[in-house]
């Protein structure tokens, strides 16, 4: 029986990359009590990271005396900020073949059936999207017999229905998916990544209290007093240090904040974390000051390796796009950065590529490998000064930042452009909600 080890927590080995290459990553051999038959059977634990996604626990359990089995998945990882919403116009057999993570707080909707799984009455799964039209299939036909007995008239209703789901499988029209999951935690995957999938759109949303009641979060009605002049002062003049663990192995870290003012921008919070266990560092950067009125589109045009040592404000809401590569990062990938030019780009090279386990050894398909490592080599020339392309920094709440060399003149080879926001990005930003005028105490 395998045992997971405090070194490797304290490591930060616990959660490995899916790899052909690793021998290590075996899974964790648990001897359990069959639900079944009552007998011993066999549970296998995995602990693995899901490229462009997070940590994960896929558990199979196996019972060789009833030939019972499941396999569930359970996110690593803590509930999310927002909830998220995929949206997958399925409209060929390859989309059947998409990796998907659906966690027990989603609901699953296929809005041409008027067909919907509640959220918590599955549990967890890494499945497909076949794999989930099959589940559903053996969930309506478990209690077909007892309902043929006891009324045949809706047994036989379930069962038109069961056929237009297996219907579904032959993809002989376009239907749509949508997984929606307040915990933040579900995932489809994106088979032409590190491009934007056209098929398949990815919101996030504000939980209301009732879904933040399902997920067990306890709501802090505790108004917190707006800090005086003076203290935002001291705060700018300090480095605030707080408690905090590490996102890789849980053991006790710190974080430094600060506050900064970047010249011809804004204040900005700048947040790093420094974990003595297993050595992980990460940065992070939040605006210091309101969501602007206007969003910022910013084209810069790079033709030197001069360039590269530009600095870059991007924001969590920022997302950045090469058309020459026909690339587009959304605003929730990479989270808020301060670095370079340069350093963003690696960064970028880093999530889609190096880190990237399902383009080491025979796991994953050799175009899509292919695919991923040309494009890592573009990056390259890019960084070297070898290929020029544009680079454009989309942030609709107008906090990102890319320096002009030339300041306080114009910089000949970038463009700053204003652009009201559409009703669509408002309501990612959760600014249609928002009230915050007309607060005044009435005499």
């Amino acid at each position: 029986m395998s045992v997971i080890s405090e070194d490797n927590v304290r490591g930060g080995t616990v959660f490995k990359d899916i790899s052909a290459d690793d021998e290590d990553g075996q899974p964790t051999v648990i001897e359990s009590l069959c639900m079944n038959c009552y007998q011993n059977g066999t549970t296998r634990l995995l602990l693995t990271k899901i490229p462009f996604f997070k940590e994960v626990i896929v558990s199979s359990f196996s019972c060789t005396d009833c030939n019972y089995s499941n396999t569930e998945i359970q996110s690593a990882g803590r509930i999310q900020e927002q909830g998220v919403c995929y949206t997958l116009k399925v409209n060929s057999k390859q989309d059947l073949n998409r990796e998907v993570v659906k966690a027990d707080s989603a609901t699953l909707r296929i809005p041409e059936l008027d067909f919907e799984i509640p959220p918590f009455t599955q549990k967890g799964s890494l499945s497909t999207i076949e794999g989930l039209l099959d589940r559903a299939i053996a969930g309506l036909e478990q209690d077909q017999p007892v309902r043929r007995a006891a009324d045949p008239e809706v047994a036989e209703k379930i069962d038109e229905f069961i056929k237009k789901l297996r219907k579904l499988k032959e993809v002989e029209g376009d239907f749509t998916l949508v997984i929606e999951d307040p915990s933040g935690n579900s995932f489809v995957e994106n088979p032409v990544a590190p491009q934007r999938d056209e098929a398949l759109a990815v919101t996030r949303f504000k939980r209301t209290a009732q879904q933040d009641m399902q997920l067990g979060i306890k709501a802090d009605d505790d108004l917190e007093e707006e800090p005086a002049s003076n203290d935002l002062e001291t705060m700018r003049n300090e480095v605030l240090v707080f408690n905090t663990n590490c996102p890789e192995c849980n053991a006790s870290a710190s974080t430094n904040m600060k506050l900064v003012q970047i010249p011809h921008f804004k204040e900005v919070i700048i947040m790093a974390t420094n974990c003595d266990s297993c050595g992980h560092r990460t940065n992070e950067v939040k605006s210091g000051g309101a969501t602007e009125e206007l969003g910022t589109r910013i084209t810069l045009n790079v033709t030197d390796a001069s360039d590269m040592s530009r600095d870059v404000l991007k924001s969590e809401t920022c997302s950045v796009l090469i058309p020459e590569l026909e690339f587009e990062l959304g605003m929730a990938a990479l989270g808020g950065k301060f670095t370079t030019l340069e350093g963003l780009l690696k960064d970028i090279k880093d999530l889609t590529v190096s880190k990237n386990p399902f383009i080491s050894g025979d796991s994953g398909p050799t175009d899509r490998v292919e695919k991923l490592r040309e494009f890592g080599q573009k990056l390259d020339k890019i960084i070297a000064g070898d290929m020029n392309v544009h680079v454009i920094l989309d942030d609709p709440a107008g906090n990102s930042y890319l320096q002009n060399v030339y300041a306080p003149e114009p910089d000949p080879e970038m463009t700053v452009e204003k652009y009201t926001r559409s009703f669509e990005q408002n309501e990612e930003l959760g600014l249609n909600d928002m009230k915050t005028e007309g607060y005044q105490e009435q005499n």
